[in-house]
């Protein structure tokens, strides 16, 4: 596949995501493969040095780091705990705004309807959503400030526009990942208990996801745009990825945080020749209840994943 072209600014990133667009999608991403491996592209999987030092990590951070990426370049794979389950938290908002984009929204009319509510209908974390009780938001208002500033208010009233949490669990299996699924609404989903399985992913599963839908051809082109820009304007992982991450790397990406320290991290990086990475970085602390994010060690992951597959 050729390199897409650089481009440093918002509109000009979308337009490079049409250049990989023919990349495949989710689904084909959703395969078996050992818990922890790197890959250099060839048939031939070889052990790396980042296994070490991501285990590493884990011990030092008394966590369990998941990652999945892939260097669309280099086809350079990094797995580590790819295929078990994580919490999902906030990264289920791309989801709920792309199902928005796919499933209800045609000609604008969806996104440029403005959705009334009232504090009832607000949890914690609803900053932007709050300031705008007296006139409401429309729904392409409510899916910005989802990702941009993972407004929980916002999220909450996305679902409630696609038909509740578990309508992301059909929108993932649409997309032909087996895994994903969403059963409650903010903040409830957050709690991150070490057994449990729903409001879950796995980080080869959410990586599948945001690949399909920033590179692949799970939205139309409009709406794919649409997305990644949203996503490109994300202020959330500023201690996360794009602390990890060169700064000659543009990066569209969704955080989501929650009880055991779970902090997460999801998106599509390009590198300063143009080159897409899907990146996916989950961990959570399943003995820690009440420990903070741990926002340097999603970073410190995303630092190790990038030198191994650039």
């Amino acid at each position: 596949m050729p390199a897409p072209e650089k481009t440093p600014t918002a509109t000009n990133a979308t337009r490079r995501t049409l250049l990989t667009a023919g990349a495949a999608t989710a689904a084909t991403l959703l395969t078996g493969a050992p818990t922890a491996q790197a890959s250099d592209g060839t048939n031939n999987t070889r052990s790396t040095d980042i296994t070490t030092e991501l285990s590493v990590l884990e011990e030092q951070h008394r966590a369990r780091v998941g990652v999945f990426a892939h260097h669309l370049g280099t086809e350079k794979t990094v797995l580590h705990r790819a295929d078990e389950l994580f919490p999902m938290c906030s990264v289920f908002k791309t989801l709920a705004a792309a199902a928005v984009l796919r499933d209800l929204d045609r000609h604008g009319e969806v996104l440029y309807r403005v959705v009334h509510y009232t504090e009832a209908d607000l949890v914690d974390g609803s900053d932007r959503t709050r300031a705008h009780l007296a006139d409401g938001m429309t729904v392409e208002q409510l899916a910005d400030v989802a990702i941009r500033y993972s407004d929980n208010g916002a999220g909450n009233l996305l679902l409630r526009e696609v038909g509740g949490p578990t309508a992301i669990t059909r929108f993932a299996r649409s997309l032909g990942d087996r895994v994903t699924r969403l059963d409650r609404w903010e903040t409830e989903l957050n709690s991150a208990e070490p057994d449990r399985i729903t409001d879950t992913t796995s980080p080869r599963a959410i990586g599948g996801l945001y690949r399909g839908l920033v590179l692949g051809d799970a939205l139309r082109r409009p709406d794919r745009d649409r997305l990644t820009t949203w996503l490109l304007n994300n202020t959330t992982s500023a201690a996360r990825f794009r602390a990890g991450l060169p700064a000659t790397w543009t990066i569209a990406d969704k955080t989501g945080s929650g009880d055991y320290g779970t902090a997460n991290d999801v998106g599509i990086a390009w590198t300063e020749a143009g080159d897409p990475v899907v990146l996916a970085v989950l961990t959570t602390k399943p003995t820690l209840p009440d420990a903070p994010y741990d926002n340097q060690l999603v970073a410190d992951t995303a630092k190790l994943v990038a030198a191994a597959v650039s």
